[in-house]
């Protein structure tokens, strides 16, 4: 069995930053230039070898289901016009038949760490990944080198930001020298700091392996910061016994929870598209 034979998607949260964008569309559903934003996690959950994922949503969001599930009658219709091209971009989104889907809904957006909690029943394996499809990730994959790499304990994706930039992520305490090395070990994350405070400038970023032991931490948690359930919180509890690190991963990170953000990976994306033609 695959390392990541199951990945978590926490996607039932409401999109407000994206109004009114998000009034009757899933943020999940929006456009980076040519495929929806849940595409691009749902591939990288594929290529890190994900057999089962598990969707965490919400009853007002149907619209995730009905495009993870394939439409044979549009294919058909597609291709007795003629538009094979459309056809087999169909066919590239289609889950293959060895892929297993499960959704759970949560009623009530209490927390990260309850959205995971959720998915407890659903998780194969003595560790999991888990994608939040907002942040998308050109270039290199991130989760499937995130899997290379992993050795056990809880791992999360991490880049480097500016000081005054720390207030906005959850910053990695290292345990030594954070500046180097692809794989840095920490002993807490200190959710939003100010610069003055901040233990590094090493920020987590939407991608975790978690040793599946944190179902137990999840269940005893209280309600942290905004009185919801913070995975930072299980994360830091089993830090000493389990281990914590931070992963620089290879590929471009893109806060897709916004408007100038999504704007941004679009026009990135259009960026890597024209220069894979070029390259052929």
């Amino acid at each position: 069995m695959p390392i990541l034979d199951t990945v978590v998607f926490p996607v039932a949260g409401r999109g407000t930053r994206l109004l009114p964008l998000t009034k009757s569309v899933p943020k999940e559903l929006l456009p980076v230039y040519d495929k929806p934003i849940l595409q691009f996690a749902v591939e990288e959950a594929i290529k890190a070898g994900a057999k089962r994922l598990v969707f965490v949503t919400h009853a007002s969001k149907p619209a995730i289901g009905d495009y993870l599930q394939p439409d044979s009658a549009l294919k058909d219709v597609l291709e007795s016009d003629g538009k094979v091209e459309l056809a087999r971009a169909l066919d590239e989104i289609t889950l293959g038949s060895g892929v297993e889907v499960i959704f759970v809904e949560q009623d009530e957006p209490l927390g990260l760490g309850h959205a995971v909690l959720m998915a407890a029943d659903h998780v194969r394996g003595d560790a999991f990944g888990v994608i939040l499809p907002d942040d998308v990730i050109l270039g290199q994959p991130c989760l499937p080198e995130m899997a290379q790499a992993y050795t056990g304990g809880h791992m999360i994706a991490a880049m480097d930001v500016d000081r005054a930039d720390v207030k906005k992520y959850g910053i990695f305490r290292p345990t030594a020298d954070a500046s180097i090395g692809k794989i840095v070990q920490a002993s807490e994350l200190v959710e939003k700091p100010s610069p003055e405070v901040a233990p590094s400038q090493l920020a987590a970023v939407g991608r975790y392996i978690l040793d599946s032991r944190i179902f137990d931490a999840l269940r005893n948690l209280e309600p942290g910061a905004g009185g919801e359930y913070q995975l930072t919180d299980a994360i830091a509890a089993d830090a000493p016994a389990f281990g914590l690190a931070g992963f620089r991963f290879s590929g471009a990170r893109h806060d897709c929870g916004s408007h100038a953000g999504l704007l941004g990976a679009a026009n990135a994306r259009a960026t890597e598209l024209t220069c894979a033609v070029a390259a052929e």
